[in-house]
């Protein structure tokens, strides 16, 4: 493979797993015993964060995959991938040519989990709620293109947009269009702590310690109404400090199934296994990227030419290579390889890394080498190779003689308010799709009351391109508009591509449904778990 131009064998989500060992069964039974999921995922409140499973506050992988087990939408995504279907509702879609009115009709007899009725009025209360409370995450930005809610009896709502949005459908398939009970839920407040109500398929009893969430149950909501079809009663999803000790409790048979984050060891060591042990490896194709973010206020990186400069330096070849070998891929750009509209336009921007033309661009804009900066890291929320791929990271920066770079690990809870504030310079995020469309690998950074909060605004961006693009119910034909945003920020780096990874479950041969267990956009479907025979 052509590893610059990126061309995989099809598009992720029509890849079919890749199974090592023996199981993957879709068939499977429903037990009355638990299936204990492991991950390495850290749920804290704090006082920056207070309320980390808020469906208005919620914005990270971790958090939503509590919440797509507990809080129902109105849409979902298929189990196969592709357009999202009705989930809470009946049946959607827009009723006009422009793709600005949008109108779903509820299904009959829909309940919370506390068997209170869901009405039209509870939709409406969920999403302005949202909207108003405009949490400091930059979730409510997928609500941006939203009007004002209407509704018409108990059953029908409708959402008038501010302009024309064909990626509505996905973005009502996500948490923050969680349906949520006004008794439960304060307009105007954040709902602080682990509790979560909600009409999805589980119900939630959270195990809290010293202000984290250690132990989460999930069970079978007999008030349930939508299209998913539980394979089991009860899931117990158990969050471990790291990779490791996840490894160890799969490997005593404390867990059933392990999810991410996996080191690339862990992976490496159970994909060589073959069928001779009883733990399965399931490999699937994923959506996930990371890129390191500039604050482009920041002394040190405010001028272009020192991120052009690291742009041309970073070799992601290497950096794959050294620290995920087969399990990653260099990406060029902020839309994944396998997206429709992804342009490589990093790569035909700066080409292979040159140290003598990334000391031509800080020369010519009269920057002093070297460069002093720090690039921070979340040392818990992407895996333990974090801090391996920020060493190489600093290693091919500093090996130029044009960069004094420094690395430093802050724990996620930290991390992620001080990114906020405004407090790194460089840094280092990932970023797991909310859905499989270009516009979410674009919008949620570029737009105003982006996600990073960052000072970057690019007016063509924001005023032209983006809007452009969301007027094409047909994304072939947004890709003009889609890949002249990604030669602006090939041009501006206010984010830096690295790469695009893999997804794996690991599971004991007695547990069914782990080919499905996370679909292409990362989300954790534990509906989908039965306990079978072992092989």
């Amino acid at each position: 493979m052509n590893r610059k131009t990126l061309v995989l064998p099809a598009v992720a989500g029509l890849l079919a797993p890749v199974l090592a060992a023996c199981g993957g069964s879709d068939s499977g039974s429903n037990s009355g015993d638990a299936i204990v999921v492991g991950t390495t995922d850290r749920f804290t409140a704090s006082k920056d964060a207070p309320a980390p499973l808020d469906p208005a506050y919620a914005y990270d992988v971790g958090s939503w995959n509590i919440l797509r087990q507990t809080v129902q939408t109105l849409m979902t995504q298929p189990k196969g991938d592709g357009d999202p279907v009705p989930e809470a509702a009946e049946k959607c879609g827009f009723t006009d040519s422009g793709n600005e009115r949008y109108a779903c009709t509820l299904r009959d007899g829909l309940k919370f989990t506390n068997g209170d009725p869901i009405t039209a009025s509870d939709v409406k209360f969920s999403i302005d709620r949202a909207l108003a409370i405009k949490a400091d995450s930059g979730v409510a930005g997928l609500l941006s293109t939203v009007d004002t809610v209407e509704t018409q009896g108990d059953r029908e709502v409708i959402f008038h947009l501010n302009t024309a949005d064909a990626t509505f459908p996905f973005k009502l398939s996500t948490p923050v269009a969680g349906i949520v009970d006004p008794k439960d839920y304060e307009k105007n407040k954040l709902r602080e702590g682990f509790a979560v109500d909600g009409s999805g398929p589980y119900s939630l009893k959270a195990d809290v310690k010293n202000g984290e969430l250690v132990d989460a149950v999930f069970t079978k909501n007999p008030n349930y109404k939508g299209t998913l079809e539980l394979h089991n009663d009860k899931v117990e999803m158990r969050s471990f400090p790291d990779a490791d000790a996840m490894g160890a409790a799969l490997e005593k048979g404390d867990i059933d199934v392990m999810t991410r984050t996996m080191s690339p060891q862990q992976i490496q060591k159970l994909g060589n296994a073959g069928s001779g042990g009883d733990v399965d490896l399931v490999e699937m194709p994923g959506l996930e990227i990371r890129y390191l973010a500039f604050n482009t206020a920041a002394p040190s990186v405010k001028s272009r030419a020192v991120r052009q400069a690291i742009a041309q330096l970073v070799n992601r070849s290497e950096l794959v290579s050294k620290v995920y070998g087969s399990q990653a891929e260099p990406l060029y750009s902020l839309v994944p390889a396998t997206v429709t509209g992804h342009s490589n336009s990093f790569f035909n921007k700066y080409g292979d890394p040159s140290v003598t033309k990334a000391k031509a661009l800080l020369a010519k804009a009269d920057i002093t080498t070297p460069v002093k900066l720090t690039l921070h890291y979340t040392t818990d929320h992407y895996g333990p190779a974090t801090k391996k791929e920020f060493q190489v990271l600093q290693q091919q920066l500093n090996a130029s003689g044009l960069f004094d770079a420094k690395i430093q690990g802050t724990p996620w809870a930290a991390f992620r308010p001080a990114e906020q504030k405004g407090s790194y310079e460089v840094y280092g995020m990932g970023w797991f799709p909310d859905f499989p469309d270009a516009d979410n690998y674009l919008a949620p950074f570029l737009d105003k009351d982006n996600t990073l909060n960052s000072p970057y605004a690019n007016s063509e961006i924001r005023s032209s391109l983006i809007p452009q693009s969301r007027r094409e119910a047909d994304r072939l034909s947004a890709v003009s508009s889609l890949t002249s945003i990604q030669d602006i920020v090939a041009g501006d780096v206010p984010m830096l591509p690295l790469w695009q990874g893999k997804q794996y479950v690991a599971a004991r041969d007695d547990i069914t449904g782990t080919a499905y267990a996370i679909n292409s956009t990362s989300t954790l479907q534990l509906w989908e778990l039965g306990r079978g025979v072992k092989s």
